[in-house]
């Protein structure tokens, strides 16, 4: 058995088939009108780049770097519901990942980059209608640049009722199968000053599925980060928070979620020497 094949069974092992058996048999929190990213990229009435919009990128090979010359990608950063859909992710997931959303220049803190990947919902209105299910996330481009990372971080948006919080609850949940990452996102949040709660529940909020885009990673497991609408509302300036106006309108507190979830990452990644 070569050592994607070991990884592939570990991640399979039989609790976590069972865990997941029982999540596909509990009700939906609500119903996608599509059941796949290729359902949506098939629908002849969606157009690419007026409707919704793809960006990724993935960076040149260090070769100073032991993972990238084994050919690994040690951490992608995603925001499967991005643009108009989740508001505040796709700024999220390019700081994350190491540019500032406003012109794609190297964030203020400096330090590395890492790849990432989104999907936009680029209308005025009814982009909800674009969301599908992280489960369902079968973008091509999407799993190749998860399956070919050592850890995928995804960030996602929720209400406070979503997320089993009070009303107007600012709180980050956090969730996906890597508990080590979980754990240093909590850490790294709260120091941040940054209300992190442990994901419970719901396969959605959670990210405790093995089909979660998050947790298709060559390690078979990842992190996702629910932020509620209050929170990200608070990233931005007072009526700056919009699709067209939120990149060049940042507050102290999104560059405080930045750096907590980049040094997340960086204290992930120093347990994962690769020779």
């Amino acid at each position: 058995m070569n050592r994607r094949s070991l990884i592939a069974a570990l991640a399979t092992a039989p609790a976590l088939v069972a865990l997941d058996a029982a999540l596909r048999s509990s009700p939906a929190r609500a119903a996608d009108l599509y059941a796949s990213n290729t359902a949506l990229y098939s629908d002849p009435s969606l157009v690419e780049g007026v409707d919704y919009g793809r960006r990724s990128r993935r960076h040149l090979v260090d070769d100073q770097d032991p993972a990238a010359r084994a050919g690994l990608v040690r951490t992608t950063v995603i925001a499967p519901h991005g643009g108009g859909i989740e508001g505040g992710t796709s700024e999220l997931c390019l700081a994350v990942a190491g540019y500032h959303p406003a012109d794609l220049g190297r964030v203020p803190a400096g330090g590395p980059v890492h790849d990432f990947w989104m999907f936009e919902g680029l209308r005025s209105s009814n982009n909800s209608a674009l969301h599908v299910t992280s489960t369902h996330n079968d973008d091509t481009v999407a799993r190749a640049m998860c399956a070919g990372s050592l850890n995928v971080l995804s960030l996602h948006g929720c209400t406070a009722a979503q997320a089993g919080l009070e009303a107007g609850a600012r709180a980050v949940l956090v969730g996906g199968l890597n508990a080590t990452f979980r754990q240093y996102l909590t850490e790294e949040l709260t120091a941040a000053g940054i209300r992190a709660v442990t994901a419970s529940g719901e396969e959605e909020i959670a990210g405790i599925s093995p089909d979660n885009i998050c947790n298709r990673s060559l390690l078979g497991k990842g992190a996702q980060l629910e932020m509620t609408t209050e929170l990200r509302a608070a990233m931005f300036a007072d009526g700056k928070n919009t699709r067209a106006e939120r990149a060049s309108n940042t507050l102290p507190l999104f560059w405080s979620f930045v750096t907590a979830a980049r040094t997340a990452i960086q204290r992930l990644e120093a347990t994962q020497p690769v020779l």
